[in-house]
């Protein structure tokens, strides 16, 4: 009897299988193919998603259509494979006993979760009604034995048939195709955050953890506007500040401390651009369009005229002035055009002389004669090369801003030294390039020095190249030139503020 039973399983088929899967055709494109496990099916490229999902139902409905119906000999296709549709592999084998396969050969659709593959199969009864999402879609007719009161399955003996828990029964219509399975509910509610940073549940005070979680919905909620609002953005990094502060105290993590520093940076940035931008003052006064707008450009500047200070390669302030406006012309490259009328605005005593003796140490190379760039012309400028700005090849040179920053801070610089109770007063070099440096160290208001607590005398010596005693009477030339207003010149410090009529010029302190 046992040998009987082990010859006809011998004698049944391994159940069928067909899988059509749906792939991307390929990197920046919509299109789709769709494939077949069956050797015979050629492949298909559809131009969509949707239209791709479409024709990969209708292949699956056609291999259905042609099954007819499953094979009363078939060997159950998901045992064969390890029941892996249903089970894990941990729990294959509970307490030693195996998956008992069981009841009539049906032929069941299982679908992917997303809808990128839909698999039919020959499979036994109880392996289909423990598949997650599967659906029988053809099953072996079923009789009635009026004596026993049971269904039997032509060509097989009596067998209880199963009931599927919210799956067709096995009398479904044939070559239906279930829907993708949806997705299983989240058991465990999404961990709140703010800045990368998960707020815990358990923190204390409660008022601190609800701020924390407010704050992160706000900035989440900020990122998707379509316009930036700097004001809200610098009160949100204000309050960010806050309760960083007091996350970091509660906690004793200085990495929260620091945290909480640099969102007081941005909120004292994020403030200031929209000062600029909206046109708003100081306490309520009335705002100044500056000609250069954004802070990234004062500080290039305040970069730029420390760079001249420590590299210029001749004594005095008509070199340094002269210095500073050639490397605002060449600062990307280390060329640059000039004409004569841009030397001459400089109020210099003598250009040909000081700029023969830049050429001569090599710091700046003409293409000819110095007199040739003193006569040239805006329609036929001449190009300028200074050697120690050309970037090497292996990396970048001094300065890395854009090309369109460059005509930015260059014009910035002109307008200052070429202002008009400048020019109509004739003033000297030492002069102009003490303006240049006075408009870039005072408060938004116009007030000189970090606060108003002026600048010292020997910093601004050291910039505008002159002893501290030259400076009285520079400062005097600046006064009459109505640039300053009230200055008062003591030991070690210059105080007073700039006038209102220079202040669209100036790139103030942060």
């Amino acid at each position: 009897m046992t040998e009987t039973t082990a010859n006809e399983l011998d004698e049944r088929v391994l159940g069928r299988r067909w899988t059509v899967r749906l792939d991307a055709a390929g990197r920046g494109s919509t299109a789709v193919r769709v494939s077949c496990s069956r050797p015979s099916c050629a492949e298909e490229r559809l131009p969509t998603t949707a239209a791709g999902r479409a024709a990969a139902v209708a292949h699956l409905k056609s291999h259905l259509k042609a099954a007819h119906a499953p094979r009363v000999d078939a060997y159950c296709a998901c045992r064969a494979d390890s029941c892996s549709t249903h089970l894990r592999p941990t729990d294959r084998e509970p307490r030693g006993q195996a998956w008992r396969c069981g009841g009539a050969v049906v032929l069941a659709v299982v679908a992917d979760r997303e809808g990128r593959w839909w698999r039919a199969m020959e499979c036994c009864a109880r392996c289909a009604a423990a598949t997650p999402g599967a659906k029988v879609v053809v099953a072996p007719p079923v009789a009635s034995d009026p004596a026993a009161g049971t269904a039997v399955v032509a060509g097989r003996p009596p067998a209880c048939v199963p009931q599927f828990s919210g799956a067709p029964t096995p009398t479904a219509g044939q070559g239906e195709v279930p829907t993708p399975r949806p997705a299983p509910p989240r058991r465990h509610q999404p961990q709140k955050k703010i800045a990368q940073r998960v707020v815990p549940q358990d923190l204390r005070p409660v008022v601190l953890r609800d701020e924390l979680i407010e704050l992160g919905d706000l900035f989440r909620a900020y990122q998707k506007r379509t316009e930036p609002d700097l004001g809200l953005l610098a009160d949100l990094q204000e309050r960010k500040a806050r309760a960083f502060s007091t996350w970091a105290d509660v906690t004793c993590d200085g990495a929260l401390r620091w945290e909480a520093r640099r969102a007081e940076q941005a909120a004292a940035t994020a403030r200031s651009q929209h000062l600029q931008r909206t046109g708003g003052g100081v306490d309520g006064e009335p705002g100044v369009a500056r000609l250069l707008t954004v802070p990234t450009q004062w500080d290039l500047v305040r970069s730029l005229l420390a760079y001249v200070a420590d590299h210029a390669p001749l004594p005095g302030p008509e070199a340094r002035l002269l210095v500073l406006m050639l490397t605002l012309r060449t600062a990307r490259t280390g060329t640059g055009n000039l004409v004569g009328q841009d030397i001459g605005a400089l109020g210099l005593t003598d250009p040909e002389d000081l700029v023969e003796q830049l050429t001569a140490c090599g710091w700046l190379a003409l293409p000819g004669d110095v007199g040739d760039l003193l006569a040239s012309r805006p329609e036929n400028p001449t190009s300028i090369t200074v050697p120690s700005l050309v970037p090497p090849e292996d990396g970048p040179g001094p300065f890395t801003f854009g090309k369109k920053m460059r005509p930015k801070l260059s014009g910035w610089a002109q307008r200052v030294v070429s202002d008009k109770k400048l020019r109509k007063a004739k003033a000297s070099a030492g002069v102009r390039l003490l303006a240049l440096t006075l408009a870039t160290q005072a408060g938004a208001a116009g007030e000189l020095g970090s606060g108003g607590q002026g600048i010292a005398l020997e910093s601004l010596s050291e910039r505008v190249a002159v002893d501290p005693g030259e400076l009285r009477h520079l400062v005097d030339e600046l006064t009459a030139a109505e640039w300053l207003t009230a200055p008062v010149v003591t030991d070690t410090h210059l105080t007073g503020r700039l006038t209102e009529r220079v202040l669209p010029l100036t790139c103030p302190l942060p």
